[in-house]
């Protein structure tokens, strides 16, 4: 009985999908040091930001008590984006046994294309949380921005007033500023640093600053108080696709903050093409990065 190409197409599937799968696995997904995971179901997602009520004023004797309000501030949208990638082998390659070259060649760089893009769109949240233009969020400013504007008239800022390198006073700087971190009401909220973010070339800079005992850089037998009093508990984190080699951002306990949502896990399939007799092979997912609550970060452009 005659090998049909549909029973082809069978026997060469489990082979590449192996490969895809084993190549796929081997990059580290980086954008999970950042990002939450959430399921979508629709192509966008919306959240929206409530103000919650101000201060509580005292009530005199006899008086009545005060009403308040709780407005919606602001929508943070994510739209789902399409992400996919396809390669074909040719029928006289198949035919002169040349699928074990060709197939999991084509198939790891299909492998590393898929998962370099989607680390690409992950880490673009950061790499433009500067220009408000670019990475403007649901209160129209950038996600690092000293102006957040606030239901109450004021702002708050998630970046320093002066941009600062990477360096003990610096985080310190960061760590205290999340601790004074207000709400669209003008509250003080409870947020703390959790997580270090930062580029390839600032690794050793922060293995210094967060794991020695002493202060880095002094004679002194002073103590190191970022590891001494357990600040950012998390540690720190390396992102090899942040583009500024000095710009660093600290990662808070604010629970809707950077997202990421996966409308469409990846996916791949495999078909024949009856005028041609070549096999297409085909990667494809669908998803969003971003942000809601600006609180979940504090970064520094660096000097």
């Amino acid at each position: 009985m005659a090998i049909s190409r549909a029973q082809l197409a069978k026997e060469l599937e489990p082979g590449l999908n192996a490969l895809f799968g084993m190549e796929y696995s081997r990059y580290e997904n980086q954008h999970s040091e950042i990002f939450t995971t959430e399921s979508s179901d629709r192509a966008f997602e919306e959240e929206v930001m409530l103000s919650g009520f101000g201060a509580a004023p005292t009530k005199s004797e006899g008086s009545a008590v005060n009403f308040d309000d709780a407005n919606e501030a602001y929508t943070a949208r994510y739209n789902n984006e399409t992400i996919a990638l396809a390669f074909s082998i040719t029928e006289e390659a198949i035919e002169d046994n040349l699928y074990d070259r060709l197939g999991s060649r084509y198939t790891r760089a299909l492998a590393r294309s898929m998962a370099h893009t989607k680390q690409v769109k992950a880490a673009a949240v950061l790499n433009n949380a500067f220009a408000a233009g670019v990475s403007a969020g649901g209160d129209g400013v950038a996600l690092c921005d000293a102006s957040h504007p606030l239901t109450n008239g004021g702002t708050f800022a998630n970046e320093p007033s002066t941009a600062a390198d990477l360096n003990e006073t610096s985080l310190e700087d960061a760590l205290i500023n999340i601790a004074g971190f207000v709400d669209e009401r003008g509250l003080k909220v409870a947020l703390r640093g959790m997580k270090l973010v930062i580029p390839r070339q600032l690794q050793f800079v922060a293995e210094r600053l967060m794991v020695s005992n002493l202060r880095v850089g002094t004679a002194d037998n002073d103590t190191n108080a970022i590891r001494s009093m357990g600040m950012l508990p998390e540690g720190y984190a390396v992102n090899d696709f942040l583009t500024d080699t000095d710009a660093f951002f600290v990662m808070t306990d604010a629970p809707r903050g950077m997202i990421h949502f996966e409308r469409l896990a990846l996916q791949t399939k495999m078909e024949a093409d009856f005028d041609t007799g070549n096999m297409r092979f085909k990667a494809r997912e669908r998803y969003s990065f971003g942000f809601s609550d600006p609180r979940c970060i504090f970064g520094s452009p660096g000097a």
